[in-house]
C-alpha cells in the first residue's frame, strides 16, 4: 500500500516537471522542480493527512484486537507521514542536485 502511494506521488512530481519543462524550453530544471513542488505540495499532502486520520482509531484503540491494530497503524501511520516528507522534501531536492540543469543539455 505504502510502495503504490509512494509512486503514484513520485509520478505525480515528474509528470508536473515534465509538463513545465516542455512548456518552457527555456527552463531551468531547479526552476520546474521548485515550481512543481508548489503545485503539489496541497494535494499530495491532504492525500497524506487523509490515509493518517484513517488509521488514528486503529492507533489507539483500546478494545479487543488492540495489541494487533494498534503497532500496524503506528507503522503505516509512520510510513505515510515519512514517505510524504520525503516526497515532498528530499525528492525535489535529489533531483535539483543530480538531475541537468537545463532544458538544452538533453
Amino acid at each position: 500500500m505504502l510502495t503504490d502511494y509512494q509512486t503514484k506521488v513520485t509520478d505525480l512530481l515528474r509528470d508536473q516537471d515534465s509538463r513545465i519543462t516542455t512548456t518552457q524550453r527555456d527552463a531551468v530544471i531547479a526552476d520546474a522542480v521548485r515550481e512543481s513542488a508548489i503545485t503539489r505540495l496541497r494535494p499530495v499532502f491532504m492525500t497524506a493527512l487523509v490515509a493518517a486520520f484513517g488509521f488514528v482509531p486503529m492507533a489507539i484503540s483500546t478494545g479487543v484486537g488492540a495489541e494487533v491494530q494498534r503497532p500496524l497503524a503506528t507503522v503505516v501511520l509512520g510510513g505515510i507521514l515519512t514517505s510524504t516528507a520525503l516526497t515532498l522534501i528530499v525528492l525535489p531536492a535529489l533531483y535539483m542536485t543530480f538531475g541537468k540543469r537545463t532544458i538544452s543539455e538533453e
